[in-house]
């Protein structure tokens, strides 16, 4: 049998796999930015607490994946919820570091101007700092995206499920048709992904 027909044959699995994933990826990504972009503004406004949190963040993504679940499991047990946040930890990097890049990045003159409108601290950065980091913020998050792709498939090591189960099943029955469709499979979902926010970006640019 041969590629293709294996994909067809296990098509239903595969689908069923492909959205197990991308689910979790998605609930992940949804908090990182969340998170990334809270703490991203907050370190704006103090430059210690800034080289914290960005220290700390970069410790956080030099951890090997698996030894970061390792950690998690006793604490949260197996499951989604350790794999989870594993990936929020392990993007929130590329997140907060491209939010406070951004921000920094901005003429002075914008932000005295607004201050002379009487614009409060707020809406300064709501309405005028996010607006014109936005682009360099899209740009953290893609690179967050394709590294929870990609580390989504070892987190089927905490009970996650996903395509990295379809990989692994594969290594243990040394079928290599299975580890190439569930390699291929998360390619694909990262190159989607990625596309999808560069289109964005780009829009956000032309504006």
């Amino acid at each position: 049998m041969n590629l293709i027909d294996f994909f067809i044959s296990r098509l239903n699995t595969i689908l069923d796999l492909t959205w197990e994933h991308l689910l979790m990826v998605l609930i992940a990504m949804a908090i990182s930015i969340i998170l990334g972009v809270l703490l991203g503004v907050l370190i704006t406004y103090n430059e210690k607490a800034s080289r914290l949190v960005l220290n700390v963040a970069e410790i956080l993504m030099t951890i090997p994946s698996l030894a970061l679940f390792a950690v998690l499991i006793p604490i949260f047990h197996i499951g989604a919820t350790p794999a989870i946040i594993g990936l929020v930890l392990y993007t929130q990097l590329p997140i907060i570091r491209n939010v406070y890049t951004g921000i920094k990045s901005i003429n002075p003159s914008i932000i005295e101007s607004a201050k002379g409108m009487g614009m409060s601290d707020f809406k300064i950065m709501y309405k005028i700092k996010l607006p014109l980091a936005f682009s360099v913020l899209i740009a953290g998050v893609r690179t967050a995206v394709v590294m929870g792709v990609g580390m989504g498939a070892i987190a089927s090591y905490v009970g996650a499920g996903g395509l990295g189960d379809y990989i692994f099943q594969g290594i243990q029955r040394t079928n290599d048709k299975m580890v190439i469709i569930g390699a291929i499979m998360i390619s694909l979902m990262a190159i989607i992904m990625d596309r999808v926010l560069y289109i964005v970006q780009k829009k956000v640019e032309v504006k």
